[in-house]
């Protein structure tokens, strides 16, 4: 096995493909218009400076509205929705099935830019299955509703997912139900992260692939609390040690802190050096999907960052 993983990489911007229930429609003025899974929703989108590409009737009657004093991301808020949208529907990605919702904390219960990081675990873990001919072992931890966890089981991966929310373990079990996936290998498990690591690498488990995207700040089952930049280093520490001696991958995704893909790269450069393999990084972002009829224009399509990442993976010899 060949060791970069401390060796510098040109960031990634990775853009969602293959969605037919998720577009952003056109950005600008600080918000976002987007739909989702045929309702159309505005939400504040700070790094939006520019002006919007459609008209404004185009904007119009959206099914939803996230109303906030500021556009700041950190900043409260709520959504003012029309009274005819059901609490929540199914919408689908490559065939897995899952429910969309407006939630208080402004998103739609999955996200979609994550996509990138799907289809990419998917090629490697079913690359591991077609060849070892076992399910690879991979862990999801702050899985939430556990679209990524239904993605790698669907690709041949025996999946352990772990979060603290009740609330989202029993979303997670609603969507396994909703994909028809009941069999799948997936077991749930509702625990502080960092304790359930730690207790793995006491008993010796290992773990062929990793995800995990840690909220700035948040709290465990018994109230253990959670704050990205003192913990992150730890968890990945640990993390390191429940790998299997033929590891494929570890993707880390932050969206809630305010440094760059750079702070990811290198605390994963860090903490993977010796292990073997590479570290790239860079930004998930969501592309504009344009109209048909305005193609002639030639103006590019925008895109908006939503979130910094780290991807870690072994590179064979």
């Amino acid at each position: 096995m060949q060791d970069t993983s401390s060796h510098h990489q040109s960031p990634h911007i990775l853009t969602p493909e293959g969605w037919h229930d998720y577009q952003l429609l056109d950005s600008g003025h600080g918000r976002k218009l987007e739909s989702v899974g045929g309702y159309r929703f505005i939400r504040p989108e700070p790094q939006a400076f520019w002006a919007p590409f459609l008209n404004d009737q185009e904007w119009q009657n959206p099914a939803g509205v996230f109303i906030t004093g500021s556009r700041d991301q950190d900043d409260g808020g709520k959504w003012e929705l029309d009274p005819a949208l059901p609490d929540e529907w199914v919408i689908s990605y490559e065939g897995v099935k899952f429910n969309a919702m407006p939630t208080p904390f402004r998103h739609f219960g999955f996200f979609p830019e994550q996509s990138s990081h799907w289809q990419w675990c998917d090629q490697l873990i079913r690359t591991r299955a077609a060849t070892a001919q076992t399910r690879p072992n991979i862990l999801n931890l702050f899985a939430y509703t556990g679209v990524a966890s239904l993605h790698a089981a669907r690709a041949g991966a025996e999946v352990t997912h772990v979060d603290s929310s009740k609330k989202a373990i029993a979303q997670a079990f609603a969507n396994r139900d909703i994909a028809q996936m009941q069999d799948a290998p997936i077991r749930f498990i509702t625990e502080d992260v960092r304790r359930f690591v730690a207790r793995e690498a006491r008993r010796g488990k290992q773990y062929d692939g990793i995800i995990l995207d840690p909220p700035k700040y948040g709290r465990g089952v018994k109230g253990e609390i959670w704050r990205m930049e003192d913990d992150i280093l730890d968890l990945l520490t640990t993390i390191r040690s429940i790998l299997s001696d033929q590891p494929l991958f570890i993707v880390l995704t932050s969206y809630a802190i305010r440094a760059s893909f750079l702070s990811l790269h290198h605390i994963m450069a860090d903490v993977m050096r010796g292990k073997g393999g590479m570290v790239t990084s860079g930004e998930l972002a969501i592309t504009e999907t344009r109209p048909a009829s305005t193609i002639a224009d030639f103006s590019e399509p925008r895109q908006i960052g939503q979130a910094n990442f780290a991807r870690w993976q072994v590179i064979q010899d």
